[in-house]
């Protein structure tokens, strides 16, 4: 079932109850403490369901089977991408588009964006494999006019 909802459909599902929550975090504990809290959950998750995901690569997961399980992240038309590189061992993308970013903001979520979206990428990818290294210094969520994603497979020694 959750194959057939997209990823951005999840996210606003998952965003409408932690939204709340979240509102409860801030007033007892404080905004700085309530998003660290929210990060760090947000990130356990984002490696568990890289490490499940992984799980299901039938030859295994590297940065290949990442590629092909890609199109669940822009399924709905949630990002239009701009390929700068495809190859083996790398995968080099701006993301021009944000729905995530546009639906954040509509929910009157846009401060959270980076927590609830952005800092699920790179944990995802220490889940799924180790070996993935994703580089990003800007995204759309924090107000640049892109996201600049760029993805290594590392070396197995690297990996340790």
């Amino acid at each position: 079932m959750t194959a057939e909802l997209g990823i951005l459909a999840r996210r606003r599902i998952e965003a409408e109850i932690i939204a709340p929550i979240y509102d409860e975090m801030r007033q007892a504990i404080g905004e700085d403490q309530a998003k660290a809290i929210l990060r760090r959950a947000i990130r356990r998750a984002a490696v568990a369901a890289g490490a499940e995901m992984a799980k299901q690569a039938p030859e295994g997961a590297d940065l290949e089977t990442f590629k092909s399980i890609f199109s669940l992240w822009t399924k709905d038309d949630a990002l239009h991408l701009e390929v700068l590189r495809d190859e083996p061992g790398a995968f080099d993308f701006n993301v021009t588009r944000c729905r995530y970013a546009e639906t954040y903001r509509a929910m009157g979520l846009g401060e959270l964006g980076d927590v609830l979206s952005c800092n699920r990428d790179g944990a995802f990818c220490e889940g799924y494999d180790p070996r993935i290294e994703l580089t990003r210094t800007q995204t759309i969520m924090g107000g640049a006019s892109h996201c600049d994603f760029r993805y290594r497979a590392k070396r197995d020694k690297d990996a340790l």
